[in-house]
């Protein structure tokens, strides 16, 4: 049997099985969206007010609170993660020529954002402190063609800000893209995750921290991106500067296209993120109660726990632990499906994709990403797993562990 993660779910492909090995629902998911506060209520208030498409007064104060947070110029709410880095990439004015720098350890959006604007791919590894782009391998890989370099806030950790900056410092050219969505309301030296690019994206899918089913949102850093950027946003189109009395009626100015966040969805978001300070307090219990189930055990059964540097301030998107190699995570990964505990393994690594070697311009090695893809194992992660719960998916980790320890 083949596992394959979409998405933050666990997809059971068996190939040429019996239909009667199909699996009953977990006991213990490895996902819950939950309602946290008002949703339900903002949401009425949406359709009642005769507005529930985007730009409504539900995305204005959604968009409010994100930009006040990380200190952007503009927050633009859009349909996905993926709009909002498709938008991105239309800030760049790409031309023939011009490649930008993405991690090989990533979800699809994070390269194909870039990839169908025309630019070409260039795949960096990733360093095993934070999961981050490794900035010795950026430095290598940067020339007069690369136009941005996107980095990813892998499970809500700071990748290595600092490492990254000192790279970049001459090639004042190349923009600096935060894929963040594992990171809102996580910190780096006190200074949030999305406060730090050019741009950065973020995500609201039913997986992420803070949901509205499906959702992102797109962080303008720079006040002199926000004229164009809202060009692009309203369909190529001059509609804002129309509505601010700017201009006596607006008409088609560029490309674009329609990312607006419809404002019904904006409703459920908004009350989600005023719960933020509980909501992730829920997380951070999670995140506590797995390092202290897990940690006395790591060094005995032979694998290693998520570590969070101590500049960095978590957003507790996950918890992942490391397992020696590949035949033993996906044993572990079988044996706690059967006691009901549903974990899921990553990414499978870009650079070594058929997607990844057709838009690739130059192959690299990536062997941190093969090597994380292979070991990395995530255990149940949401809201309100309960204490039981908790204790039900470490004991059948821990178990699972030992048994596959013994049998090698």
């Amino acid at each position: 049997m083949v596992t394959e993660e979409r998405e933050g779910l666990t997809v059971a492909q068996t190939q040429g099985s019996d239909p009667s090995m199909e699996h009953d629902p977990p006991d213990v998911p490895f996902n819950v969206a939950a309602v946290e506060g008002s949703e339900l209520d903002y949401v009425q208030q949406a359709i009642q007010g005769g507005h529930p498409a985007s730009g409504g007064e539900f995305t204005r104060r959604t968009a409010e609170l994100l930009a006040a947070d990380a200190g952007s110029a503009e927050v633009l709410m859009t349909t996905s993660c993926t709009a909002a880095l498709e938008l991105s990439a239309m800030l760049l004015d790409l031309e023939d020529g011009d490649t930008v720098i993405v991690p090989s350890f990533t979800f699809t959006s994070t390269a194909l954002a870039y990839a169908r604007q025309g630019a070409g791919l260039v795949f960096c590894d990733i360093e095993p402190r934070t999961m981050g782009l490794d900035p010795d391998h950026l430095a290598t890989l940067l020339d007069e063609h690369v136009r941005a370099v996107v980095v990813v806030h892998y499970a809500g950790v700071a990748c290595d800000i600092e490492g990254i900056r000192r790279v970049l410092a001459p090639w004042p050219r190349v923009r600096l893209i935060e894929d963040n969505a594992h990171g809102l309301f996580g910190t780096w030296r006190d200074q949030p995750l999305g406060g730090f690019g050019r741009y950065a994206a973020l995500s609201f899918h039913e997986t992420k921290n803070f949901v509205c089913g499906e959702g992102g949102a797109l962080l303008l850093n720079d006040a002199d991106d926000v004229d164009r950027a809202r060009v692009l946003y309203d369909k190529g189109t001059n509609r804002r500067a129309f509505m601010l009395g700017q201009v006596d009626k607006y008409t088609w100015k560029d490309t674009g296209s329609s990312f607006g966040m419809a404002d019904v969805l904006a409703a459920y978001l908004l009350a989600q993120l005023e719960q933020r300070h509980v909501i992730q307090a829920k997380r951070r219990r999670v995140h506590d109660h797995y390092d202290a189930a897990l940690t006395p055990y790591a060094d005995e059964l032979g694998f290693e726990v998520m570590q969070v540097p101590e500049d960095s301030g978590s957003a507790h998107h996950m918890f992942y632990v490391l397992l020696p190699d590949r035949d033993r995570r996906n044993d572990v990964l079988e044996s706690m499906r059967k006691k009901g505990v549903q974990a899921a393994f990553h990414y499978l690594p870009l650079h070594a994709s058929d997607a990844g070697r057709r838009f690739a311009v130059r192959e690299t090695d990536c062997p941190v990403s093969v090597q994380v893809s292979e070991r990395l194992l995530r255990l149940p992660f949401h809201n309100n797993l309960t204490e039981a719960e908790l204790d039900r998916a470490a004991a059948a980790f821990l178990d699972a562990t030992a048994a596959a320890a013994r049998s090698r």
